[in-house]
């Protein structure tokens, strides 16, 4: 017979929300199992039993708005560190796009548990992921998520002469970081100093270590995707929500 899961463990497998918000909505009573409402947190339920979740907990969800922000240098993306300040603090309604075409009126609720979803290092620049919404978070930062995350990276390399091809191959494929082999990613160059990556994982300053491996410096680097949602014009300092038809 299969093992009982925690009812919270369970609804986030499924994609329904966070586990933080599954706690949130049992407490409220928003929740059922086989068509009985289950209130007490840390319940478990058979993986085969049908969850439905109340309307007040989908219109809340619906509620909860998600933000694509352009990240300049000396922000970094969560809590405030070192007296440098999170990024969170650029979302304001002076500094919305201009070309913000979804029809979200800004409002300071919108401020709140907005959370960063993936890092992106203090000297680092470009595409930052703010949601209140779980799903996205477990989306793109969750233990099997598969989903492209493309930069460009300005280099140098600092021995005698040119990156050898073997090195770019490595790039690729065949690296380690903390005793781990690197998932594959795809590392070509762009232009004469600067490299177009594509991973599909994140670890601490993941770039910026496979390329001190190969012997070149990263100058300056800069998200410009995440799945199928590009930086695009949106122009730095500035932040747009997440549009209904976007999905990444």
């Amino acid at each position: 017979m299969t093992e009982p899961v925690r009812l919270s463990k369970r609804m986030s497998e499924l994609g329904l929300c966070s586990r933080r918000e599954a706690d949130e909505w049992i407490e409220r009573g928003w929740v059922r199992v086989d068509g009985k409402i289950v209130s007490e947190l840390g319940s478990k339920i058979l993986p085969n039993q049908r969850i439905t979740i109340e309307r007040q907990a989908a219109a809340q969800q619906s509620r909860r708005v998600t933000v694509i922000l352009n990240k300049p240098m000396g922000f970094v993306s969560g809590q405030a560190e070192d007296g440098y300040k999170p990024a969170v603090t650029l979302v304001s309604g002076d500094t919305r796009w201009k070309e913000d075409k979804t029809p979200i009126q800004f409002h300071p609720s919108h401020l709140r548990s907005l959370v960063p979803a993936g890092r992106l290092d203090i000297d680092s620049v470009g595409l930052l992921v703010l949601t209140q919404d779980g799903r996205i978070a477990k989306q793109l930062i969750g233990e099997d998520t598969s989903i492209e995350k493309e930069y460009l990276v300005r280099v140098q390399y600092t021995k005698p002469g040119k990156l050898p091809d073997s090195d770019l191959k490595l790039l690729n494929h065949g690296l380690s970081l903390d005793g781990k082999k690197l998932l594959p990613a795809k590392v070509r160059w762009q232009n004469d100093d600067q490299l177009n990556f594509i991973l599909r994982e994140g670890k601490k300053r993941q770039i910026r270590r496979m390329c001190e491996a190969v012997g070149l410096k990263v100058l300056g680097l800069k998200r410009v995707r995440i799945g199928r949602v590009k930086l695009g014009e949106l122009p730095v300092g500035q932040w747009r929500y997440l549009s209904s038809d976007e999905q990444f």
